[in-house]
């Protein structure tokens, strides 16, 4: 006969992991991804929680006749910013869960009721 698991365990477990995922998403409110285009001529800080906090663009990208490809530079730092940054929050989500946060969608930990 097989041994049941130990609930009182488990949810000593689960409450662990919650702390340190919540501990994780603060981490990632403050570090920061940098991303550029253009060679540089545009660059891009944003936070893991996706917030802009920097964006520096160097004075002869700026052409009045060709403001198409300063946006399209802007576009693509903050694309390449924010890509990096979710990139950054699923590796730290991941480590912070034991491997678990894709457990978190529909039917996963979630459905538990657990309040993950």
């Amino acid at each position: 006969m097989s041994k049941q698991p130990n609930m009182a365990q488990m949810m000593q477990q689960v409450q662990q992991m919650q702390t340190d995922l919540a501990k994780a998403e603060e981490e990632l409110r403050e570090q920061v991804v940098e991303a550029s285009a253009g060679g540089g001529t545009v660059t891009v800080k944003i936070t893991g929680a996706l917030e802009l906090r920097e964006l520096l663009i160097d004075p002869e990208a700026v052409d009045p006749e060709d403001v198409d490809l300063l946006q399209d530079l802007v576009m693509a730092a903050v694309n390449e910013a924010v890509r990096a940054a979710q990139e950054m929050a699923a590796a730290r989500m991941t480590a912070a869960s034991g491997g678990l946060a894709g457990l978190a969608g529909p039917g996963g930990l979630e459905g538990l009721g657990l309040g993950l």
